[in-house]
Parts: structure tokens; sequence; C-alpha cells
């Protein structure tokens, strides 16, 4: 979801300006970011590079 073209209630600007304290919240909310700016879908993938790099090392080593 993007918040391109929502409107904020509060203060009726683009929500994607981030103009006031409830535009900086839902556009936060949108986005879903966590500490650092790390996402899920990146978590999601350093999970699966690890996994696949220790199934090739057990391979490899094993």
């Amino acid at each position: 979801m993007s918040c391109e073209h929502l409107i904020c209630a509060h203060c009726a600007g683009p929500v994607v300006e981030g103009r006031c304290p409830v535009c900086r919240a839902a556009r936060a909310h949108v986005h879903h970011r966590g500490p650092a700016g790390v996402t899920p879908q990146l978590l999601i993938a350093a999970a699966l590079i690890l996994l696949l790099g220790l199934l090739i090392a057990t391979h490899v080593l094993g």
C-alpha cells in the first residue's frame, strides 16, 4: 500500500508530505518500518540467505 494518494483528515494535506503529527503517524503506519528502517521483507530475505548459506556449508563440509 502507498500513501501517495491519501489525504489527511486533520490538515487536509497529502499524507506523503507529513505536514502534521497525524500525517506522520499515518505514513509510519502505512510503511511499517521497524528500528533503523528495517522492513519485514528485508528481514525475511536476510533469513533466507542465512539459511541457504547454512545448507551449503553443511553440504560442503558434511
